[in-house]
Order: C-alpha cells, then sequence, then structure tokens
C-alpha cells in the first residue's frame, strides 16, 4: 500500500500517470521501499551507536567536517521551506522528491563516513545525531504522505 501510495503522490498532477508495479516495488529510485529501506538502515545505526536511544538534543553540537555531512546537514534544514512549498502550491509530489534527494545524500554520507566504526566516540556521537535528524526528518516526511515507517525490512 505505501508503494502505490508513494506512486502516486510522487507524480505531478500534470503529468501522464504510469502504473506499474515493478518501479513501484524497486527498492532502487524514488520509491517508497527505498525510502522505507534508508529509514530502516539509520535506525539500524541508531540502534547500535546512540545508548537508549537518547534525544539527539542530549548532544552538545553537530560537527560538520566532510562535504558530505554538510550536504546531509543543509538538506535536512531545507526541509520547512519544502513542507511551506508543497502546502502553497498543492504539489506533494515535491515532498517525494526532498525525501529522495535526502535519502541519496544520507547514503553519500553513509559511503563516506562511518558512523559505526568512527574514529573517535565524539565523532561517532556527531554522525549519529545527524543520522538520527535524518531519520526524523524522513519520518515526518513520510507521516505526512501517509506512509507508516518501519525499524525493519
Amino acid at each position: 500500500i505505501a508503494a502505490v501510495k508513494y506512486a502516486d503522490l510522487s507524480m505531478t498532477r500534470d503529468s501522464n500517470y504510469k502504473f506499474s508495479f515493478d518501479k513501484m516495488l524497486s527498492l532502487n529510485g524514488n520509491t517508497a521501499p527505498y525510502m522505507l529501506y534508508v529509514y530502516a538502515r539509520i535506525s539500524g545505526i541508531i540502534a547500535k551507536t546512540i545508548p537508549n536511544q537518547k534525544s539527539i538534543l542530549a548532544f552538545d553540537y553537530i560537527h560538520l567536517a566532510s562535504e558530505s555531512e554538510i550536504l546531509l546537514a543543509k538538506q535536512i534544514i531545507r526541509f520547512s521551506d519544502v513542507l511551506g512549498d508543497v502546502e502553497k502550491n498543492l504539489y506533494p509530489s515535491k515532498l517525494c522528491d526532498y525525501l529522495y534527494e535526502l535519502s541519496h545524500k544520507f547514503n553519500q554520507f553513509y559511503e563516506k563516513c562511518p558512523v559505526v566504526t568512527a574514529e573517535s566516540k565524539e565523532l561517532q556521537e556527531s554522525r549519529a545525531a545527524l543520522c538520527r535528524a535524518t531519520a526524523e526528518t524522513l519520518k515526518v516526511g513520510l507521516e505526512i504522505l501517509g506512509i507508516e515507517t518501519l525499524h525493519k525490512l
């Protein structure tokens, strides 16, 4: 159901609609299964690195040293602007595009910046907090679209 909802909402209302289960269920690209996979992956990282799921607000700071960390943080910050644009123009596809871009930037961050095996405890906590902020943004965005997140796939 999430795959069909997301596929429907990711299309602009003025484009031709193409119904394809293969595309909707793909784990690659701008699809619900991809978003849910990224969310589940982040949940696993958080479970390994943040003891007792303490709040990201408990950290003194998030240190953004690498380009991929900075790009991910900038994408997270854009969330409220995207929501305002979606509300104003009534294009939920823009939220879908934002969530896909957020997921893509997270994967780039994850490839370049180890979280669980970070060089220091401070760096691990900082990157875990960035993961947590990404997960919370993904979760809220998907909930707005009427899609429930999963911690495991």
